[in-house]
C-alpha cells in the first residue's frame, strides 16, 4: 500500500464573502452612527460629530489635524446615502469574485492598502490641483478593486454608467481613471475627491502586479500574527480549496497539520469527475495551478488556468 497526500475539500462562490459582507455591515453602522447619534448630541454645546470629523475624516496636513489612523477610519465614513450606496455596490459587484479567488486576508489587505494610496494621492497630490479638503468615503478603495477586476477579468462585459453599454472590463477600467485624472488635475472636482480615486486605482494596479512578487501579503500575515497556515491561504483561494485537519498520526514539520493520509492501491488514482472542454479536472492539475499562485500570483496563470479555476469554484 502506498500513502498518497491530498488537498481536500473544495467550496462555492458565496454571495457575500466574509470580509464583502463585514465592510458592507461596518460601513452601513458607521454611516447610522453618523446621521442619528453624533449629529443630536453635543459637548459643551459642540456636536459630537464636530470631533468625530476631526480625528477620524482624513485631513489635510496643513490643517494640523492629520492623524495616521485616518488613512484607515475615513474609509469607512460616507457623506449621504448614495455616497454609500454606489461605493458598497461597486465593491460587492466587483469584489465578490476577487474574494473568492484570492481568499479573505489577501483581499482584505488588498483593499485597505488601495485606500490608503488613495489617501496619499489626496494628501500629496491633490493639493497641487485644488484646495486642501477633509476626505471621506471608500471610493478608493473600491478604484483599487475595480482595476484588481479589470486585469482579472479584462474581457468580462461591464455596463458602464450612465451609458449603459457592455464594454469590456479592461476598457471600463482605463476610461474610469481617466476620467478620475482630467477632473482631478482641471480643478472640476467640486467636493468629490478624484485624485483620490486615481490614487486607488494606480495603487490597485501595484497590488495587483508586484504585490505577490515580492511577498507582501506574506509579510502584513506575519506583522499581524498569522501562523505558517495564514501565510499560505494567503495566496491559495481559500473559499474554494479549504484544510481539515489531519485524520491520521502524520506530521510534516515543514508543512504541520496541511495533509491527510489515505491508504490507497498503488495503481489507482484519485477521480475528481469534474471536466472543462472535455478535458478532466485531476486533483494533480488543481495542484498544479494552486502551486503556480502560490509561487508567483493569480496574475501568472494562463488564460485557460484561470478558466478552470472559475469554471471549478462554481460548479462545486
Amino acid at each position: 500500500m502506498n500513502k498518497q497526500f491530498v488537498r481536500n475539500g473544495f467550496g462555492g462562490f458565496s454571495f457575500f464573502p466574509p470580509v464583502i459582507k463585514s465592510l458592507l455591515i461596518i460601513n452601513v453602522v458607521v454611516f447610522l452612527f453618523d446621521a442619528f447619534f453624533l449629529g443630536i448630541y453635543h459637548i459643551e454645546n459642540v456636536p459630537l460629530s464636530v470631533f468625530f470629523a476631526k480625528y477620524f475624516y482624513l485631513q489635510p496636513i496643513e490643517s494640523g489635524n492629520f492623524y495616521i489612523w485616518q488613512l484607515i477610519t475615513y474609509q469607512f465614513i460616507h457623506g449621504g446615502i448614495w455616497h454609500l450606496f454606489f461605493n458598497l455596490f461597486a465593491l460587492w459587484m466587483f469584489g465578490v469574485e476577487l474574494e473568492s479567488i484570492w481568499g479573505s486576508r489577501k483581499f482584505l489587505s488588498f483593499y485597505l492598502l488601495s485606500g490608503v494610496g488613495a489617501g496619499l494621492f489626496q494628501l500629496f497630490i491633490a493639493p497641487i490641483f485644488s484646495e486642501p479638503l477633509p476626505t471621506i468615503g471608500a471610493s478608493g478603495s473600491v478604484f483599487g478593486v475595480l482595476t484588481a477586476f479589470g486585469f482579472t477579468f479584462p474581457n468580462r462585459p461591464v455596463f458602464m454608467f450612465p451609458i449603459f453599454i457592455p464594454i469590456p472590463a479592461k476598457f471600463f477600467v482605463i476610461l474610469y481613471a481617466g476620467l478620475a485624472f482630467l477632473l482631478g488635475i482641471t480643478g472640476s472636482a467640486g467636493n468629490v475627491a478624484h485624485i483620490a480615486h486615481l490614487g486607488g486605482a494606480f495603487t490597485g494596479f501595484i497590488l495587483y502586479r508586484f504585490g505577490d512578487q515580492i511577498g507582501l501579503y506574506r509579510l502584513i500575515n506575519r506583522l499581524t500574527g498569522g501562523s505558517a497556515y495564514d501565510v499560505y491561504d494567503t495566496y491559495r483561494p481559500s473559499s474554494i480549496f479549504k484544510r481539515r485537519k489531519p485524520v491520521s498520526s502524520y506530521y510534516d514539520e515543514e508543512e504541520p497539520e496541511y495533509y491527510e493520509i489515505i491508504d490507497t492501491p498503488k495503481k489507482e488514482t484519485r477521480k475528481s469527475y469534474l471536466t472543462y472542454d472535455g478535458e478532466e479536472i485531476t486533483q494533480e492539475m488543481i495542484d498544479r495551478i494552486l502551486d503556480k499562485i502560490a509561487e508567483r500570483g493569480y496574475q501568472s496563470l494562463t488564460e485557460k488556468e484561470k478558466r478552470i479555476l472559475l469554471e471549478l469554484s462554481k460548479r462545486l
